[in-house]
């Protein structure tokens, strides 16, 4: 049994033995030092390029993006929202978070040759769960509103050659997105690799308050030591520590069924599947913050953010590897559709032969204009 497991010195903290969990766990040991050359290999910390030329699919000419793409077909989408994260941070902060990070991704594979595709956010104002609702300075989109954007966005993409679509998520509307994913396949069935990814999740254990001078001292909960740490690291000039207010949230069920923002406990509930049980964040926490961060310090976000950079790496090499540029799974194995059928819609956009995805005929029961 231990032979498919990497143990750590934490009881709370095991890897698999694969490729993710090896990664990880060299992430777990490296020191210091090694995980800031981690960063300066990604160029992290730098200031935003969202109006940077070059940087996204919109701000690049379109030759560019065409020439980019041919090398490599992968776009990640970045998702965040507008909230109030406290008198001391940016109300932008779940943007800005994870648009660094996918830059330093960018940055990383450009130097390898194979830039990849950023697109812009397709929601700066996200969803939200109902305990949310009230917060001034937090602008919440109904749920249709923030499926229909992923999934006309997602068709667009594929529609310009990108049939490798990562959206990654920093904020907490998961389920939403999710949902946004399984609806465009059940509406086109499409080829191609589809992905949600909760980058927090995806790299939990490094927010683990695991007793070292580097790490969180509080688990992850909102606009906290973790987020706030993370926001200090990679846009400290958007942050104001002189203001700065801890605030806890109140629950009238004991301790130990749902868990917090990243699953550390492994508990029944994840904290998005219920209400009722606890305050919403109006009654409980009008700071507009659930934790510490007045415990922040940019120190304890590097390693968790040495570990989404390379897992991101990791992830965007291997699906490169199965499915080299200009290719995807096999049509027959993935969708309803037939490969004769698809061949002029994964033809290289504007070529002889090429049809657009607007041209697709419907198939199945599930369809929406």
């Amino acid at each position: 049994m231990s032979e498919k497991w990497l143990l750590t010195e934490h009881p709370a903290i095991i890897f698999e033995d694969n490729a993710v969990g090896r990664l990880k766990k060299q992430i777990w040991d490296a020191s210091e030092e090694e995980i800031d050359r981690i960063l300066a290999e990604y160029e992290i910390p730098s200031e935003s390029e969202l109006g940077k030329p070059g940087c996204y699919i919109q701000t690049t000419p379109r030759y560019k993006v065409i020439e980019k793409r041919k090398k490599n077909d992968i776009v990640f989408v970045p998702v965040g929202c507008t909230e109030n994260h406290g008198l001391h941070a940016n109300s932008g902060l779940d943007t800005f978070m994870v648009t660094q990070i996918l830059e330093g991704v960018r940055r990383y594979t450009a130097k390898q040759g194979r830039e990849v595709s950023l697109a812009l956010p397709p929601l700066n104002y996200g969803g939200h769960p109902y305990h949310h609702v009230g917060m001034p300075g937090t602008i919440i989109m109904p749920e249709e509103v923030v499926k229909e954007t992923l999934i006309y966005t997602m068709l667009g993409l594929w529609n310009d050659g990108f049939r490798k679509i990562i959206i990654v998520n920093n904020h907490g509307h998961l389920w939403m997105l999710e949902s946004a994913v399984q609806e465009f396949m059940k509406r086109y069935h499409l080829p191609g690799i589809f992905q949600v990814l909760d980058w927090h999740r995806a790299v939990r254990e490094f927010f683990y308050p695991a007793g070292r001078p580097d790490s969180m001292e509080t688990h992850f909960v909102h606009a906290d030591e973790a987020e706030t740490s993370v926001a200090l690291l990679l846009f400290k000039d958007m942050i104001d520590m002189s203001v700065v207010e801890d605030a806890e949230g109140e629950s009238f069920l004991p301790d130990g069924h749902f868990d917090k923002a990243v699953d550390p406990f492994r508990r029944p509930h994840r904290w998005s599947e219920g209400e009722g049980h606890a305050a919403i964040e109006r009654a409980a926490t009008p700071q507009g913050v659930v934790g510490k961060p007045s415990l922040a310090d940019p120190r304890k976000a590097k390693r968790p953010i040495a570990a989404i950079l390379k897992y991101l790496t990791l992830l965007h090499d291997q699906i490169l590897e199965a499915f080299p540029p200009g290719t995807v799974p096999p049509v027959e194995k993935t969708t309803l559709r037939t490969a004769k059928e698809m061949e002029p819609f994964l033809k290289e956009p504007l070529s002889e032969g090429w049809k657009s995805v607007y041209e697709l005929p419907p198939i199945g029961v599930f369809t929406k204009l």
